[in-house]
Formats: C-alpha cells, sequence, structure tokens
C-alpha cells in the first residue's frame, strides 16, 4: 500500500550490500532532501506464526538502533494495525487507536445500524467462521462478547493448527469447497472463511435446491454492497451520488454486466493488485473495490460524507452514517467486510441463496504456463490484452472467438516466478476449461513455454 513513489526507493535500500548501506542512505538522503530533524513513530503488529515473536524483537531492536521510537501492539490482524495507522494519522479523527478502539468502533456501528434496521425475520444471526488457524480467529473472539445480543459466531480453525492448512479463504476459492471441518454443511447455514491475516473473506452455504456447495466471492460481496449503497442513497434523497465498481480482469463477467446493466453504476478495471483497486477507489465518490479472492473494501469521499452528515434527519441517512463507521476504509478486513455482509442481508431481508441468485457466474478457470522468461510477456488495458510476444494476443482472440459471445480468456505474467497465469470464460464449465488450455498451448507455443503442453 506504499505510494509509488516510495517503492523505488525501498528497493533500492532492500538490495544495498549491509556494508554501503549507510553511506547509500545518506545518498539518499541528500538526493530527497529530507529532513531528519523531524521524528516518526513507527506502529508495529505481529500474528501467530513461531517465527513472529523473533522478527517482531528484531525489528523494535533495529528501530531504536536507528534512534527511532515505535510502539508494539502485539497480536493484530494486518488490517487491525492499518486501521491503528489511520487513527494516529489522522490525530484521532477515524476512531481510537487501539486494539479496543476497533472492536469498540465495529460493534457499536452495527448495534446501532441494526437497530435502525431492525432484525428481518428473513435473517438468521449466525455465522459460521473458518479462520485459517491465523490470528482472525483470536481477534474475532475478542469482538464477538460485544456482538453477542445480535450476532453470534462458531468459530473454527482457531489458530491451533497449521496456518491455512486445508482451510481458510484462498483453500475454498480454489479448490471451490468446503473445509473439511466444517462438514457436512447445514442447509440454511452461512459460512464464511478469512485468510491467514484476516484481510481477505468467502462466503459459502449448500443449496437447498440442488443440495450443492455454492461459493460467494469477493464479485459476489461487492454487488451486495453496491445494491444496498444504491438503494439507500436513494431512500436517503441522495439518489445523485454515484458508487463506482473497481475490479481487475479476474472479475466475473456476470457481476461486471449485473452492475453495469442492472445497477447501471460505472465499472473501472486496472491492473491485479489491491494498491491499484485502492487508488482507483479514492477517486470515486463512493468507490466499491474487491478482489475475486475476497479482498476489498468501500472508500467514501469527504464531500459525501459530508452530504450524509447534513441530510442526517432522514433515517436512511443515518443508517449511512453507521454504515460508513462500519467499513474498514484502509484496506480490505474480512471482519469489517463480515459484518457489512451481515448488516445488509439484515437490512435488506435476504437468505445468503437470495443474494447468490442475484447474477449466476459465468463458468470460469484459471490455470498457469511455465516460460523461460516471464519478462517476454507484456500486457495493456488493465493486463486484459497481450502486447508481446507478437502474434499472442490475436491468436487468443481467434481461439475465444470459437467459443461464443460470453467467453473471453487473457494472460499475465506473475510478478514472482516465470510464469504466465492464464484466465478463461465460457458458457459452461467444460468450454471454461478447454479455453484455458487451448490459451495456455498458445502460451507455450509463442512465449517459450517450458515443460509440457495442456493435453486436449
Amino acid at each position: 500500500m506504499l505510494d509509488e513513489g516510495w517503492e523505488s526507493i525501498v528497493t533500492e535500500l532492500a538490495n544495498v550490500p549491509d556494508l554501503e548501506l549507510e553511506k547509500h542512505f545518506e545518498e539518499l538522503v541528500a538526493r530527497y532532501q529530507v529532513d531528519m530533524s523531524s521524528k516518526c513513530t513507527v506502529l508495529v503488529g505481529m500474528d501467530t506464526r513461531k517465527s513472529s515473536p523473533l522478527l517482531c524483537e528484531a525489528l523494535m531492536t533495529g528501530i531504536s538502533a536507528a534512534g527511532g521510537s515505535a510502539t508494539n501492539f502485539g497480536l493484530l490482524t494486518t488490517p487491525q494495525l492499518h486501521y491503528i495507522v489511520r487513527c494516529v494519522n489522522t490525530d484521532g479523527l477515524y476512531g481510537v487507536a487501539s486494539e479496543e478502539g476497533y472492536y469498540n468502533k465495529l460493534a457499536s456501528a452495527y448495534l446501532r445500524l441494526t437497530e435502525l434496521t431492525g432484525q428481518s425475520a428473513n435473517y438468521q444471526p449466525h455465522v459460521v467462521v473458518d479462520a485459517a488457524n491465523g490470528v482472525g480467529a483470536l481477534q474475532l473472539a475478542k469482538l464477538a462478547p460485544l456482538l453477542k445480543a445480535k450476532l453470534t459466531f462458531d468459530i473454527v480453525h482457531d489458530a491451533n493448527g497449521v496456518l491455512n492448512y486445508q482451510c481458510g479463504a484462498d483453500f475454498v476459492k480454489v479448490n471451490q469447497r468446503e473445509p473439511q471441518s466444517v462438514q457436512p454443511l447445514k442447509p440454511g447455514q452461512r459460512y464464511a472463511s478469512f485468510d491467514g491475516d484476516a484481510d481477505r473473506i468467502i462466503y459459502y452455504y449448500q443449496n437447498s435446491k440442488d443440495g450443492k456447495f455454492r461459493m460467494l466471492d469477493g464479485d459476489k460481496i461487492a454487488v451486495l454492497i453496491a445494491k444496498y449503497l444504491k438503494e439507500t442513497l436513494t431512500k436517503a434523497q441522495l439518489a445523485d451520488v454515484k458508487v463506482s465498481i473497481v475490479q481487475t480482469a479476474y472479475a466475473n463477467g456476470s457481476s461486471t454486466i449485473y452492475m453495469r446493466d442492472v445497477l447501471q453504476m460505472d465499472t473501472f478495471c486496472v491492473p491485479t493488485g489491491v494498491k491499484h483497486l485502492h487508488r482507483k477507489a479514492e477517486h470515486c465518490q463512493i468507490g466499491v473495490y474487491f478482489e475475486a479472492n475476497g479482498h476489498g473494501t468501500i472508500l467514501f469521499s469527504n464531500e459525501v460524507n459530508e452530504r450524509i452528515k447534513q441530510s442526517s434527519s432522514n433515517v436512511y441517512a443515518q443508517q449511512l452514517m453507521h454504515f460508513i463507521d462500519l467499513v474498514n476504509e484502509t484496506v480490505g478486513d474480512a471482519i469489517s467486510d463480515m459484518l457489512i455482509v451481515e448488516s445488509i442481508l439484515n437490512s435488506l431481508a435476504l437468505t445468503i441463496e437470495e443474494w447468490d441468485e442475484l447474477y449466476t457466474d459465468l463458468p470460469n478457470r484459471l490455470l498457469k504456463q511455465e516460460v523461460k522468461d516471464r519478462n517476454a510477456i507484456t500486457t495493456t488495458d488493465a493486463e486484459r490484452k497481450c502486447v508481446t510476444p507478437a502474434g499472442l494476443q490475436a491468436a487468443i482472440d481467434q481461439v475465444v472467438a470459437t467459443f461464443g459471445t460470453k467467453a473471453r480468456s487473457f494472460v499475465r505474467p506473475s510478478g514472482t516466478e516465470d510464469v504466465v497465469r492464464i484466465y478463461a470464460e465460457a458458457d459452461t464449465q467444460d468450454a471454461a476449461d478447454l479455453l484455458a488450455k487451448k490459451v495456455a498451448n498458445l502460451v507455450f507455443d509463442l512465449a517459450s513455454g517450458v515443460g509440457q503442453k495442456y493435453q486436449l
């Protein structure tokens, strides 16, 4: 989440040999005319992994040796630390800069919002949460007592097992099935999985009609939030406030069509990476961004905040004020996002099946192809079009055209390893699988693939 201007600087520092570090640092200070008399404080948190205490101690010692000051908040989720940093940097205007301040802000917002909307007869206030054996399990357990009058949780994978092993948001998303610990799924029950540091969330349930597993990922969450905001803004007589959706190329095509054509909202596509989504959302009146993996949040402009406050005599504007307090605007936050979803389902009187039925995902497949040099692959148009090697995009377009009007596929190089990631959508799962394999084979042929081609 660093500003891009800092990325080249920290990359320089990370690659300087230890014996040259001091000299290089002095050169950077002179180059950027840094005022070394100004002081800063580093805020530190850690997770539940065995390596965390030692790493935390090393960090605190390093900050002290450099003449800096630091505050160690101990065990925190990544979003909790982001929240505390925001509170400090806004002199408390965003909230109380502590773990307790985080819990109190979310719980108070949820309870007040539920008080205004009432408890829907269609809503069952209970969620089974797979916390991926991560720090989110401990933190949700601390929040739960503050909410028990209106919402309760069963927490599984509660930090006593191996982090993310056979559980967690990524496991559910990739395998498209529930963790074994929650089998068998109970009809009508809502389930949610966090990732290890609790900045992502995926919902799922057992469909009552066919008994099958159904997953609601970041795209589904974004649609639910967008629908709620549009309806509530209209009731608050603020229908002219624009809600915009920011996605990546991995967003399911059906979600984009629903938000653009049914909800009639502006949709934007940016390159993969939370920093790109967040920065685009900052330029919207209300920007809703989610990656398909379940990482996302909502940003409200200062102008919109003021307009909602000025309309506070309207009960729906009051709901929006509490809703804003429920949102962690600093970064994606599994705990905050879960409370957002739960408050909306109650407010709109939706079951999880009715939420899922707002639109139907297009079947899709994600593959990867090893190549000799990932840097040979370059892209444009938010990574949806391949520029090099020459001829690859034209070949992809030709193959996609044979799979019907709903089909699409794109390729992008990995940021960390010599592989190319291939994404494909089509009107059936078999077609999506076949399209992905054909495009992967094109990458193999035209981008110096390594290993074996996919069998068709």
